[in-house]
């Protein structure tokens, strides 16, 4: 199943996407509400889908599928073409750094280059949102924390990013986690280590990989994670970019106003924004 959360007639619901409409789930709250609910929910959200009618997709416009999540982490490093293009050792262990809750954005919505910054750069991932979640998750048990999968784009300020050991601040810009178009329920997609995942910029693609190149894949991420903290619905983990982001290029090539960057992963969609001067 594909959810969605949308906005129409300044209303701002969860829905079921089905082919080019939006049903209304009826369900109050957010996407995390319903996450929460999801045991209960999923037969009646299944026969909704299978009823079809709803809304015609152009005639909304997509939010973040979760617009507050508790936790957003993301990994560093997590593609072999990418450490290399870094100048960077294989890590021996996770590298991980956290994302601001502000930094999530709409799929198709702006992204904004921050005031006297110049080294804004994009990074196509693949997102996990967590269903069950738990702590001292085991390898083996990691598919069940899930609920699902969108696409995210892990947008960087390199300058801040390099200036402090501590990658957050760099990652944390207004705007720079843009997730959707929705989530692809973990049932629907299956095996996640399997994907497809590109990044274009003005129509040329900048990133080509697939799922399978990870250096840790998405149970152990989530095994690792969890022994320190417990993971709950909603949360939202970047799960590592691929090799050929615009820090790397020669010469580099950085995102300006005016860019447009697409990403998308195989199963689950794209999201597209453009690029705008802050204010």
């Amino acid at each position: 199943m594909k959810l969605c959360t949308y906005t129409a007639q300044g209303q701002t619901r969860t829905g079921i996407v089905v082919g080019d409409c939006v049903i209304d789930t009826g369900v109050s709250g957010t996407m995390i509400d319903l996450i929460h609910r999801w045991d209960q929910l999923k037969a009646g959200l299944e026969a909704k889908a299978a009823a079809g009618g709803g809304a015609p997709l152009a005639s909304v416009k997509l939010e973040a599928p979760v617009q507050r999540p508790g936790k957003i982490f993301a990994i560093g490093l997590n593609y072999a073409d990418h450490v290399a293009e870094s100048n960077m050792a294989p890590p021996e262990r996770q590298v991980w750094f956290t994302k601001a809750q502000t930094s999530i954005n709409a799929p198709y919505d702006p992204i904004e280059i921050a005031s006297g910054t110049m080294t804004t750069d994009y990074e196509v991932e693949l997102v996990a949102v967590i269903g069950r979640g738990g702590k001292h998750i085991a390898e083996a048990d990691a598919a069940a924390a899930v609920f699902g999968y969108c696409v995210g784009n892990d947008v960087t300020e390199r300058m801040w990013q390099h200036a402090s050991p501590q990658w957050s601040l760099g990652k944390s810009f207004d705007t720079h986690a843009p997730i959707g178009p929705w989530i692809v329920t973990a049932d629907e997609l299956g095996d996640p280590h399997t994907l497809g995942l590109r990044c274009f910029v003005n129509g040329e693609q900048r990133q080509a990989s697939n799922t399978s190149q990870l250096v840790f894949n998405i149970w152990q991420q989530i095994a690792h994670l969890s022994v320190g903290m417990t993971l709950e619905a909603g949360d939202v983990l970047f799960t590592g970019t691929p090799g050929g982001v615009g820090a790397a290029m020669d010469p580099r090539q950085f995102l300006k106003a005016g860019d447009v960057v697409r990403c998308e992963v195989d199963g689950l969609g794209h999201i597209e924004g453009t690029m705008v001067a802050e204010g």
